[in-house]
């Protein structure tokens, strides 16, 4: 049975509130344009938040700091706390006032956490103020998923909100096919984090692997359980899986989750594991040598992948290289980079307010990147009506010598 999905809307009903009371501009004011990217810049994300940041300023940097011919500047959120090591209710709502009280920005590149945008969205959604995501995969932020979505986040009844990066109704269906069609698991156990991303992932995983005729096993990992997870692998080691999906992000936990499941079940050749792009950037995860073999999925071109099809979006990898010393250390910087180059094009096309910014993606010409001109290689339009890319793109990967190794592309049937 597919547990349902906790929408937090508490947090979101006080956003909501306090967004009310604030107001906001829907003038840009000043002599420049702000973007603020919204990022959790705290705990296991940290580095590749920073990663993120820097890309989208180069982006920005290589575009002469202008869009069109307003001049544009980034100023960075941080929506973790160092309390938790990770995204933050609490620190997403303030972010979400901070930026409508901002009246110089006029879009947020952001949020990594698919929870914190289900908090933020609604704000800025009341503020008329576009944002882009260049990680947020959960469905029912653009997409009917669980109830009352995806509405419940766009109280004005208008789209303010756009990914450029596929939902995980994709990458579940993809991850689900691979397992039980390519390594021939019947009995699959499936883990969430408790979280928007965890559980969206993992039901879109189950509801295809049951599809197909697999069994599955559902369970959890609570990142705040300090006893660890060896009485989970037990569970799973009891109900005959002969694989396990860890269906949420490394921030939670990771570490202790894959040490028990290799401590109780054996490492990746002995029994499979897999899990999605939560667990992709990490270079904890990537040192670990219980990490070795594991299989990912990331929704989009990897950085590998990126900088073997050559052309400009190899050259920014190596003008990045140059400018910081080492490369993007996650594949979603490098989105952050296109969500960047996505907003930029919406303010050269706009009269430099947030409702013209905003008009620009969703009531103008539609907005697209060619594969020559985005930084991931891979060319997209947004839907005007759903804020998604048009194009999928499903990356394979294992880890292999402490590496995200890309495999192959998958094709999801």
């Amino acid at each position: 049975m597919i547990k349902p999905i906790k929408i937090g809307a508490l947090a979101i009903a006080g956003a909501l509130a306090l967004a009310a009371c604030s107001g906001g501009s829907d003038s840009a004011g000043g002599d420049a344009l702000v973007v603020g990217t919204d990022l959790p810049l705290q705990g296991a994300s940290a580095d590749a938040s920073k990663s993120t940041n820097e890309v989208a300023a180069l982006v920005l940097e290589q575009a002469g700091g202008k869009a069109g011919d307003f001049t544009v500047e980034i100023k960075e959120y941080d929506d973790s706390t160092a309390a938790k090591g990770a995204w933050d209710d609490a620190a997403c709502a303030k972010n979400a006032q901070d930026h409508v009280a901002n009246t110089a920005e006029v879009a947020v590149m952001g949020t990594y956490n698919s929870g914190c945008a289900k908090i933020i969205i609604p704000v800025l959604n009341q503020a008329g103020m576009l944002m882009i995501s260049h990680a947020n995969t959960y469905p029912g932020l653009t997409i009917e998923w669980d109830m009352g979505e995806p509405g419940l986040y766009y109280p004005s009844g208008a789209r303010n909100y756009a990914r450029v990066i596929a939902h995980d109704g994709f990458q579940g269906t993809a991850a689900a096919q691979f397992l039980f069609n390519e390594q021939g698991v019947k009995n699959l156990a499936v883990l969430d984090d408790t979280q928007a991303y965890g559980i969206g992932i993992s039901d879109a995983v189950q509801i295809e692997f049951e599809k197909l005729g697999g069994t599955v096993f559902r369970g959890s990992w609570d990142a705040k359980q300090t006893q660890g997870y060896t009485n989970t692998f037990e569970k799973i080691k009891a109900s005959g899986a002969t694989a396990v999906y860890y269906g949420g992000i490394f921030d939670n936990n990771g570490v202790q989750l894959v040490k028990d499941k290799t401590a109780v079940l054996g490492d990746n050749t002995a029994f499979l594991a897999m899990s999605p792009d939560g667990f992709s950037g990490y270079p904890t995860l990537r040192e670990m040598p219980e990490a070795e073999g594991l299989w990912m999925t990331f929704a989009g071109k990897s950085l590998d992948g990126i900088k073997k099809g050559g052309g400009a979006p190899a050259k920014f990898v190596e003008d990045y290289t140059a400018k910081y010393g080492n490369e993007p250390n996650s594949s979603y910087a490098m989105y952050g980079g296109v969500a960047m180059q996505v907003i930029l094009k919406a303010i050269a096309a706009s009269d430099g307010t947030r409702q013209g910014v905003l008009d620009a993606v969703f009531a103008g010409e539609q907005i697209c990147l060619t594969a020559e001109e985005s930084i991931s290689g891979m060319g997209f339009c947004l839907n005007q009506e759903t804020g998604d890319v048009d194009t999928v793109t499903m990356t394979l990967q294992q880890m292999t010598g402490g590496v995200e190794t890309d495999i192959k592309t998958l094709d999801i049937k």
